[in-house]
């Protein structure tokens, strides 16, 4: 199934970042989806406001070139934790009344290697826990941003690994992977997924 492009007849698009609200988590691997979330917002020259309608901070706007290729697009980063997602997702995806096809979650993702992107329509979850908590709410029939962050070193147990920063050597070129996934997700919502993948699933 290929993504709709070319037209904005679709309504609007809902990109979530996922991750964990608050100072402390902040730099850790596994809120990299509040990172992109963070650029994309400053692409469409927003500022992140807490939703009336729902457990979330929101911004609204547009991505893509100006014009007709532009698309209508709300980011949001749940203000629940991480395994509660999906009920700030689905009172956002009923308010603004988005298709699920278009929602787009951008989350770290262990079984891909440190910076590689893989973007992807509907699926398991993997055991991450905010993917599960937004299937369970609304289906699997959503986009994803798999933002690789690799497998935790030695006998690390992965929830640690997650809820660690990112190291010294990784945040070197963080910004540059950051950069690179909120190109796939401009990509993803102007381009269509098939073209996005052929671009960004290195």
């Amino acid at each position: 199934m290929t993504t709709p492009s070319g037209s904005d007849t679709g309504g609007p698009w809902l990109v979530v970042g996922l991750g964990n609200p608050g100072s402390e988590y902040a730099d850790n691997r596994h809120n990299v989806g509040f990172m992109v979330a963070d650029l994309l917002a400053a692409r469409m020259g927003g500022k992140f406001k807490r939703s009336g309608k729902a457990q979330a901070q929101v911004v609204e706007g547009r991505l893509g070139v100006p014009g007709p290729g532009s698309r209508r697009v709300i980011v949001a980063k749940p203000q629940s934790y991480m395994n509660l997602s999906g009920g700030p997702v689905t009172a956002l995806r009923d308010f603004y009344k988005v298709e699920t096809a278009r929602i787009v979650a951008v989350h770290d993702e262990l079984d891909v290697d440190y910076g590689v992107l893989r973007l992807k329509l509907a699926g398991g979850d993997n055991g991450h826990n905010g993917l599960k908590s937004m299937t369970k709410s609304m289906g699997p029939e959503y986009h994803r941003v798999r933002f690789g962050i690799g497998r935790p070193p030695g006998r690390m147990q992965v929830a640690d690994f997650v809820l660690r920063d990112f190291s010294s050597v990784e945040r070197k070129e963080l910004d540059f992977f950051v950069d690179r996934a909120a190109d796939a997700v401009e990509a993803l919502i102007t381009e269509g997924l098939e073209r996005a993948q052929s671009s960004f699933n290195s």
